[in-house]
């Protein structure tokens, strides 16, 4: 929650996309980061604790609850910074998607989709959002990756880099490669030995078509792995 909450910019007001208790914005108003923001959240429940707890705070003429599935309730250009955590990346894809001209005027996107991550980034590339910052944080042993992003018109970026250093970037993130961010460096390792092993066990399997193509999608993931350590300079000398 630290880690999100220290993405979003000072001085901007915030939506908290999901924001169940709706400990973000309490965290961030109380700490005078943002003068206001509008927590939502798709379902009753998690809505009402958010209520409860910003009541129990005295922040009610600070941040706002709305009911609203996404960021449908939002009005274009009512808010700077839209954040989307702690769910699925093919929620958060459809969360953007379905509200595209709301998320392409705010200033700036902060998600932190929990799968999918190359899907997230590759759809962020695709409809023109730059991502500007990454953070990887590690908590009970899981790896939670996360992102700022901006829309843009065109990112020269990806014109500058190599077309093989393309899937790298949309799986392990440009900025969190770039930065050599040490909890990437972990997950890669970790990642790293988790399909030796699962190779290993394949190959103790006998031959069949379903064991030889589980075989190459495996190699093809350890050959990617492998490659984010060596496209580094490549991303450097693309600028970002």
């Amino acid at each position: 929650m630290k880690a999100v909450a220290a993405m979003v910019t000072p001085g901007n007001v915030l939506a908290d996309i999901g924001t169940d208790h709706g400990y973000v914005p309490i965290s961030l108003v109380q700490r005078k980061k943002i003068p206001k923001a509008i927590a939502m959240d798709v379902n009753n429940g998690p809505l009402q604790r958010a209520c409860e707890h910003i009541s129990m705070c005295q922040l009610e003429e600070y941040i706002e609850t709305r009911l609203s599935d996404g960021v449908k309730k939002l009005k274009v250009g009512e808010v700077d910074s839209i954040l989307i955590a702690g769910m699925g990346g093919e929620l958060v894809i459809r969360i953007i998607s379905e509200g595209m001209e709301v998320c392409r005027n705010a200033k700036e996107l902060i998600l932190q989709p929990q799968s999918e991550l190359e899907k997230v980034r590759q759809f962020l590339r695709e409809k023109k959002f730059k991502i500007i910052d990454e953070d990887m944080v590690i908590e009970d042993g899981k790896y939670y990756p996360m992102m700022k992003v901006v829309p843009v018109e065109v990112d020269e970026f990806w014109d500058m880099i190599p077309p093989e250093a393309l899937r790298p970037c949309d799986m392990y993130g440009p900025v969190l490669l770039k930065n050599g961010n040490p909890s990437l460096r972990k997950f890669l390792v970790k990642q790293h030995k988790q399909l030796n092993k699962i190779l290993k066990e394949l190959d103790k399997q006998p031959d069949s078509e379903a064991i030889s193509n589980r075989k190459k999608e495996v190699l093809e993931e350890i050959s990617l792995n492998e490659s984010a350590y060596t496209i580094l300079g490549a991303i450097k000398n693309a600028g970002i």
